[in-house]
């Protein structure tokens, strides 16, 4: 089963790069720009905790996006050391493409399926969002 999740999202992303504008993100640049879109404002150390990442691993992460014009980096009220991270409207104009061509292409194949594997992908749907759900907690556990 997880070889079968990571060869789609591996075809997915083969599929949606060559359409690409601008330079290509890194897998954990693109996984800390979601999570920022999700968590507006979310701080560092708190990112590398969800991501389960080192902190200077993070940083290093924050700077090159903030150079590359994908992040903001604001000063934490409550702690003038920390930042608060929000995406940039580039940022978010490219994860919206990138979201709405992937919805596209994946429709686009799922519709080609039959009902019953529709239905299949359906019902599986709620038992796959349970097992992330452990997956992330397990992680989270000392």
């Amino acid at each position: 089963m997880a070889d079968t999740l990571v060869g789609i999202q591996r075809l997915i992303r083969r599929r949606l790069r060559g359409t690409l504008t601008g330079p290509r993100l890194r897998g954990a640049e693109v996984e800390l720009l979601r999570l920022v879109q999700t968590r507006p404002g979310i701080g560092i150390k708190e990112a590398a905790r969800e991501l389960h990442l080192a902190g200077n691993s993070v940083s290093t992460l924050v700077n090159r996006l903030a150079m590359d014009g994908h992040l903001v980096r604001e000063t934490d009220p409550a702690d003038r050391r920390a930042a608060r991270l929000h995406l940039t409207d580039a940022a978010h104009r490219r994860l919206h493409d990138w979201q709405r061509r992937r919805a596209a292409l994946v429709g686009l194949h799922v519709a080609r399926l039959t009902e019953a594997e529709r239905d299949a992908l359906r019902a599986a749907l709620p038992a796959l969002h349970r097992l992330a759900v452990t997956l992330h907690e397990e992680a989270e556990q000392p």
